[in-house]
């Protein structure tokens, strides 16, 4: 016991700066609190003392604002920094040296009794109001991003972001020993970058459309072609009908005229 104590107080000076002493450490971290509450509570719910085991963990919450079901299952090295806010459900399974910040709900999606709360592997970091929600396994060494909500499975070494939470990053694998990385501020945002193309296309349309303006203006401003002089040859065609209509009435009257004289 006093061996994981000492683990629990070691693992907050590994991913605390703000932490300057054993003795701070032991008396001012409600989310160490919790933890030791839930080992507690815990070591009463597999004894099927149920009822004791619910009780140490509701005077946990009280106490820390923490609220971890005793049935868990909680690895080494857990760290919750601040923690104000953070549910884990019965039948959530979480790693070693895994970190989670204030608001993270581990829970479920439906109301039958089967496994139905997330599984998070070893060295996940999960950032403050995310929501896991769901009989998943977040992979080893990822890290979800504040505020996201995952409903799916995650990658080893995987960033996830967003609602619902999108594989927005994959890593290499880090060495077992080395610990978590707690940037995860540092991941992309794949909605900006959706709109910074936006922006791009925009931007290409638009000096397609000024190059096509000034090709038509251009072309606008041009003086008009002068339309070529028709030739007059209507008048020929006119006379010749007319000197032929008037020999034609001559001969007419010639025959007329002998006709009488007969």
């Amino acid at each position: 016991m006093f061996k994981t104590i000492r683990e629990d107080i070691y693992s907050v000076f590994d991913r605390d700066p703000a932490a300057r002493s054993a003795l701070e450490i032991f008396f001012c971290y409600p989310g160490l609190h919790a933890v030791w509450f839930y080992r507690a509570a815990h070591w009463f719910w597999i004894r099927k003392l149920y009822f004791l085991g619910r009780f140490t963990s509701h005077l946990g919450r009280f106490l820390t604002g923490i609220e971890i079901h005793p049935g868990a299952q909680i690895g080494n090295k857990f760290f919750i920094d601040h923690g104000m806010g953070v549910v884990i459900g019965e039948t959530a399974e979480i790693g070693n040296n895994v970190t989670l910040y204030h608001g993270v709900t581990l829970g479920g999606v439906t109301w039958d009794k089967v496994k139905r709360h997330p599984t998070i592997e070893d060295n996940v970091v999960i950032g403050s109001g995310a929501k896991v929600l769901g009989p998943f396994t977040v992979g080893k060494g990822s890290k979800i991003g504040s505020n996201s909500v995952v409903v799916k499975e995650v990658p080893q070494n995987s960033s996830v972001v967003g609602i619902p939470g999108r594989v927005v990053m994959q890593q290499e694998p880090k060495p077992e020993e080395q610990r978590p990385d707690l940037e995860h501020g540092k991941m992309p945002d794949p909605e900006a970058k959706a709109i910074s193309c936006l922006f791009d296309q925009i931007r290409a349309l638009e000096k397609k459309v000024e190059g096509m303006t000034a090709r038509l203006e251009k072309a606008e401003s041009r003086p008009a072609a002068k339309p070529f002089a028709k030739r007059n040859s209507t008048a020929k065609p006119s006379t010749a009908k007319a000197k032929t209509g008037s020999k034609a009435g001559d001969s007419t009257r010639a025959r007329k005229a002998e006709k009488s004289e007969a």
